[in-house]
């Protein structure tokens, strides 16, 4: 009996310490379970907004209820530059932030 129980505790501990790491790496990571893309004419209007606020690029990748503003959108520019652009719900730029060489913002 004793045996088993010392099975069945090293197991839940295993559990409890994997479960606890995959929780540091999520939140390390920035992901949220609140984080979502923009969708539907939205998304369309957003983009539009972004376009023309960095002068062209490419949209490649958006997010709404960001943590800085209501949308965010991500612009490549020609050069490979990701450049994040912050919206207000309409569509109005309130903030915006391009990757250096380092990849520091």
């Amino acid at each position: 009996m004793q045996r088993r129980t010392r099975w069945i505790i090293t197991g839940v501990v295993a559990g409890v310490l994997a479960g606890g790491t995959g929780g540091g790496v999520a939140m390390a990571s920035g992901a949220t379970d609140t984080d979502r893309p923009i969708t539907g004419s939205a998304r369309t209007d957003a983009a539009r907004a972004a376009l023309a606020h960095t002068g062209g690029g490419r949209v490649t990748e958006t997010e709404t209820g960001d943590e800085e503003s209501y949308y965010e959108v991500e612009v490549t520019m020609p050069d490979g530059r990701p450049v994040d652009v912050q919206l207000d719900e309409r569509l109005a730029v309130v903030a915006s932030s391009v990757d250096d060489d380092r990849g520091e913002r």
